[in-house]
């Protein structure tokens, strides 16, 4: 999710109320979800960051990339259903050893691209059986790379700039897959009821958060590449906007869907403590601080 510019922010969307939490005491029935493959955007130019690659962009110890794809192992450590992770980004950003890899062609035609090529690749991969691969592979590292079928029934879409998004999985995950009653029903049958919906997303500030997002991946896929072709300089709310999709308020980690656009927001970010890491261990303090701390200073007093 990125800067001023029209990448899937919609105001004025009502919220609704569904939430869980992020670890394994709270993932409850997940388990026997609908396997879930992921996308994760991180290409782009980096305009805002001078032209970094922002991936490789370091806080808190790791890259922003490694803080999602360590995320993601740890969700499928804690149940959630979790299939094959394919990150859209060039060849020069190095990826762990069983992360598929895709690039929109020619690169940089957008985010909306971007999902049509991650999908691509997971529609050549082999995604775990939704029985029991899951429960299986602890780590991407673990899960088949390729062989033949389909992509898994659902796709998880990311961006390497939340890298606390990951954390909204579970939530999105639910109400994607959970069906809606409504007190009335329908008018032939009240208390009916209606079919799930074509995807959940982030709610932040008002704004729907297209990318970071659980989607049914037949519906995603006919969104970002109608007829077979993927749409490029397409704006996500225009793509993706018109889908039938669920915003839901994150209840447990209300700022995973925080993107880091700028090095301010970096920096801050870095100098923040994070309450539990991607592992669950206890958070440490940002990298200024421990720089302080090198220095032979007291110990910088943690944020919030």
């Amino acid at each position: 999710m990125a800067g001023p510019e029209p990448t899937g922010r919609q105001p004025g969307v009502p919220p609704q109320a569904v939430g869980t939490q992020v670890g394994s005491e709270a993932v409850g029935c997940l388990g026997s979800a609908p396997t879930l493959d992921a996308v994760v955007l991180a290409g782009g130019t980096g305009r805002r960051l001078g032209g970094a690659s922002k991936p490789d962009v370091v806080a808190r110890g790791a890259r922003l990339l490694d803080h999602v794809l360590r995320g993601l192992d740890q969700l499928r450590h804690d149940g959630v259903p979790m299939g094959l992770v394919c990150v859209v980004a060039p060849q020069t950003v190095a990826l762990p050893q069983g992360v598929l890899r895709a690039l929109e062609d020619p690169p940089l035609g957008g985010p909306v691209a971007g999902v049509a090529a991650g999908l691509a690749r997971l529609s050549r991969a082999r995604p775990p059986r939704a029985d029991k691969g899951h429960q299986a592979a602890r780590t991407c590292a673990d899960l088949p790379a390729t062989g033949p079928g389909g992509p898994a029934p659902l796709t998880a879409v990311l961006t390497c700039d939340a890298p606390q998004g990951w954390r909204a999985l579970p939530e999105l995950l639910r109400a994607c897959t959970e069906t809606a009653t409504s007190p009335d029903g329908t008018a032939d049958e009240p208390g009916r009821p209606q079919a799930a919906a074509q995807g959940a997303c982030a709610l932040q500030d008002g704004y729907v958060q297209y990318l970071l997002g659980v989607y049914h991946t037949g519906a995603l896929e006919q969104a970002v590449a109608p007829g077979g072709t993927a749409l490029r300089d397409t704006a996500v709310r225009r793509a993706l906007g018109r889908m039938d999709i669920r915003a839901v308020p994150l209840r447990r980690h209300p700022r995973a869907a925080h993107d880091l656009d700028t090095w301010e927001e970096v920096r801050a970010w870095d100098q923040q403590t994070s309450p539990r890491d991607a592992r669950g261990q206890p958070g440490h303090r940002g990298a200024a601080q421990d720089r302080e701390r090198d220095r032979g200073s007291h110990e910088g007093r943690r944020k919030t």
